[in-house]
């Protein structure tokens, strides 16, 4: 398994990798694109750069996948890995082979951003053998959508059973881009699923529409019912008397394609695209309001204003952080292990652009600290914590990999 064995510096500063400071300046990331706006508080941007000498050791495991998107963990000896283009891979993590294509699976459209997307295992899946998957699904005459199904995966790990579709993006739309597609469950095994807004200016703006799925969080049973207690479902907070989707649980957002649920607080935190600038960390709270397209910290890549060009609304809330320039994020995870001294509870990100990853420090929903590492890798589509406490991660090529990174000497 140890091919192609490299160590990386992750920054160029002083202090080991188990014990770190606050620099006086934020993380170097150059000018940003819309320097006339300002944040809503202190902190909401340009965190102070952790400072700490750390050399990783980035180990490539399996190689030749074309786009990978999304990885779940079967157990310390295998893993799921989708690729962009329509095939779900089993990968030896020990040998580093990647299996045929699993059979059985839907009709997927694969052109732009779409194709197939994110893979996470049923909460159950040492019983059931159950796995979920998110893709773009044609809906005829060029349109295609979010779509979320889930199957049966066979003992040899070939083909999948007993397919069908739970979720469907409404409406369909004529679009390459802006899918979202990160599946997240929670604690009580109800599944997040995020859904980008088309990219396109008319679709763009229903965003802020309740009788859409485009620009939303959905959050929704195992078998793809609705939970009464969303916000637009009825039930106790009352979601038919203020309308909407009762699938919906919150709005205004661009193109999420990173979640993942804070172990500390059982809270679901998301991290989505913005336009030139105006990438967001956020905790969606239900039937609460992201303000996507009314109010960003970016603007256009045509460089003018993203509608009127304001930042803030009444009604609508702020990010926790954004960046500008962005980091064009993937997935992310909280670390929980104990392998990379000092991180436990950190927020690690996968970064498309610069590429690497992003480290943050949090204290509560506060971003304390910052740092960028790996750069080296490129495009980072995915980053999961193994069963083995070291980071996976995904590289998005024609020939991706899927990596893995722990601290150099171990």
């Amino acid at each position: 398994m140890l091919r192609n064995l490299v160590t990386f510096p992750g920054a160029a500063l002083l202090l080991s990798l188990g014990g770190e400071a606050f620099a006086a300046e934020p993380v170097r990331s150059g000018p940003p694109n819309a320097p006339e706006q300002t944040p809503a508080f202190d902190g909401q941007t340009r965190a102070p750069a952790l400072d700490g000498d750390v050399t990783l050791t980035v180990t490539p495991v399996a190689e030749g996948l074309a786009h990978p998107w999304g990885l779940a963990f079967v157990d310390n000896d295998m893993a799921l890995v989708t690729e962009r283009a329509g095939r779900l891979r089993a990968v030896d993590l020990q040998a580093g082979t990647l299996s045929a294509p699993i059979e059985g699976l839907p009709e997927i459209d694969a052109r732009g951003q779409g194709g197939l997307l994110d893979v996470v295992l049923d909460p159950d899946f040492s019983s059931n053998r159950r796995i979920y998957f998110s893709y773009a699904e044609p809906r005829g005459d060029g349109e295609n959508g979010t779509s979320v199904a889930r199957g049966v995966l066979s003992q040899d790990h070939a083909r999948l059973s007993d397919v069908e579709v739970i979720f469907r993006q409404t409406p369909a739309w004529n679009s390459t881009k802006h899918f979202g597609a990160t599946l997240t469950w929670d604690d009580q095994n109800r599944l997040y699923v995020t859904l980008g807004e088309r990219s396109l200016p008319e679709p763009r703006q229903l965003a802020q529409d309740l009788d859409t799925h485009l620009g939303k969080v959905v959050r929704i049973h195992a078998d793809g019912s609705i939970p009464d207690d969303n916000p637009f479902a009825g039930g106790q907070n009352g979601g038919v008397e203020k309308g909407g989707l009762p699938e919906i649980w919150s709005y205004g957002h661009r193109n999420v394609q990173g979640a993942a649920l804070n172990p500390a607080s059982g809270e679901l935190w998301t991290i989505e695209h913005g336009p030139r600038g105006g990438d967001e960390l956020n905790v969606p709270e239900a039937g609460h309001n992201y303000g996507w397209p009314v109010i960003t910290y970016g603007e256009d890549y045509s460089g003018a204003p993203i509608g009127e060009g304001v930042t803030a609304r009444e009604g609508m809330e702020q990010p926790i952080y954004y960046w500008d320039p962005v980091i064009a994020p993937g997935d992310m995870t909280f670390y929980q292990g104990d392998r990379f001294p000092g991180w436990e509870g950190d927020l690690i990100i996968a970064s498309l652009s610069p590429g690497g990853l992003v480290r943050l420090t949090l204290d509560g929903k506060r971003v304390s600290g910052e740092q960028r590492l790996l750069e080296k890798l490129g495009r980072v589509r995915d980053v999961e914590e193994g069963p083995d406490g070291a980071l996976w991660v995904l590289t998005d090529s024609s020939n991706g990999a899927l990596v893995r990174i722990t601290p150099d000497g171990e």
